[in-house]
């Protein structure tokens, strides 16, 4: 029914065309042919005077409240002829620049693979394996300062240095190509020889003591292998305790001539003495030999403390069966075992003192002073001899004058006997205490 009073009132136009009925129309004719005839010209015009009101305010109202973005959507509108052709030709060239793209992608896919060797990806890697690494490597770095610090910081702690010490070279056995190790060892070794020059100059000390020389030698032990295998890898232990006992001897010896040095003065007036007792002439008498006769005194005194002290701390760091497990040392050539340092040592002594004695006693003239001294030689003789370094027999063929040896026998004689009362007085002693 809607659609013939469409197609009606189409003909009845002006327009030759009829136009296409759409919905709204339609719907609108079927409201019209189910009302009455008489409301066509009752309500019908008012009620479409009152749709068409509401429809101006509505538009009215939806132009003040969104009018600029209709009028911005417009001139939007209006730059589409001009946007959509540059779209066009950069969608265009995008096509075009895929292959390309496809291209670089699989040369740089190839190129930097993880399985090619390639000098940029190699850089890239050292770095990453650093940036992971860092904090060790700062560890590692820190080892030299920490190893200086505990040689050269009071107090010296000897023990953590050595430590130490082992841990660089550890870290340079497990890592020898590496540059950065190889340094740090080098440092250390550098450290390592700083301390062992602070040791031996400790051994040194005037009044060194037994407990004090066997840390430092102890100390030396540890050090001395590590210093030696870095020159000349292969010396075994006897080596090393022959090396050691040669140097604790010659810086014992070092103290004892710096002692010795110290009587400069009274050896100097001792050398004028001897001068005026050879300008005076053998044929007047001489009564002088006062400065001389302190001079001995003092130095016979201060050669037998330090030569006791020296042998017997020699004996005591160094005793004779150092091989480790009671092994016997292996012999490669007839000229091992060496002997030890010890086993000369002692008569480079004697031959010092007796050298002294042969050159000071003969000027001093008075009897007194000169049993006096040559009981004092006697004693340090007696002293040695307790260690197994009596030198007591080379007393007598010592030249100190055209009387020296019956000076010897009276001196000898005297000695012995003061021995033997203080032995009877000893054993007296004793026997009172067992009562």
């Amino acid at each position: 029914m809607a659609e013939l009073i469409h197609d009606l009132l189409s003909r009845s136009g002006a327009s030759d065309s009829s136009p296409v009925a759409d919905a709204t129309s339609l719907e609108y004719l079927t409201t019209l042919a189910s009302q009455p005839f008489s409301s066509l010209d009752s309500t019908e015009p008012q009620s479409l005077s009152q749709a068409s009101h509401s429809l101006l305010l509505s538009l009215q109202s939806l132009s003040k409240k969104s009018h600029k973005p209709i009028i911005e959507s417009a001139a939007h509108h209006s730059t589409l002829h001009k946007s959509l052709p540059s779209l066009a030709a950069s969608t265009a060239e995008l096509r075009n620049s895929i292959p390309r793209l496809d291209k670089e992608a699989v040369r740089f896919s190839t190129t930097y693979n993880k399985s090619s060797e390639n000098e940029v990806l190699a850089r890239r890697k050292k770095a990453l394996l650093l940036s992971r690494n860092v904090e060790r490597l700062v560890d590692v770095l820190e080892l030299p300062p920490l190893l200086s610090s505990a040689i050269s910081t009071a107090p010296v702690n000897y023990s953590s240095a050595i430590d130490l010490n082992g841990h660089i070279r550890r870290l340079h056995a497990l890592y020898p190509q590496s540059a950065l190790v190889t340094s740090i060892s080098a440092e250390a070794d550098e450290s390592m020889r700083t301390m062992a020059a602070d040791l031996i100059r400790s051994l040194k000390a005037p009044n060194l003591k037994l407990a004090a020389s066997l840390r430092t030698v102890s100390w030396l032990r540890r050090l001395l292998p590590d210093l030696e295998s870095a020159r000349s890898p292969g010396k075994g232990h006897e080596s090393q305790e022959r090396v050691l006992g040669a140097l604790f001897l010659v810086c014992r010896l070092a103290t004892l001539m710096a002692m010795l040095d110290a009587l400069e003065p009274l050896r100097e007036l001792a050398d004028q003495e001897k001068g005026r007792q050879k300008s005076i002439g053998s044929g007047n008498t001489w009564s002088g030999g006062q400065q001389t006769e302190r001079y001995l005194k003092r130095y016979i005194e201060i050669f037998r403390e330090q030569s006791f002290a020296i042998v017997s701390m020699f004996r005591s760091i160094f005793p004779a069966n150092t091989h480790p497990d009671g092994a016997q040392p292996r012999k490669q050539d007839a000229l091992e075992p060496l002997p030890s340092a010890l086993s000369t040592f002692p008569l480079y002594l004697v031959d010092m003192l007796l050298e002294t004695l042969r050159l000071y006693l003969p000027t001093v003239k008075d009897q007194a002073s000169r049993d006096s001294l040559l009981t004092q030689v006697l004693y340090c003789s007696g002293s040695l001899g307790r260690l197994g370094g009596d030198f007591g027999l080379f007393l007598a063929g010592l030249d100190v004058g055209s009387e020296a040896e019956e000076e010897w026998v009276e001196v000898i004689k005297r000695h012995r006997l003061l021995a033997g009362r203080l032995e009877s007085i000893v054993g007296d002693q004793k026997e009172k205490g067992h009562k």
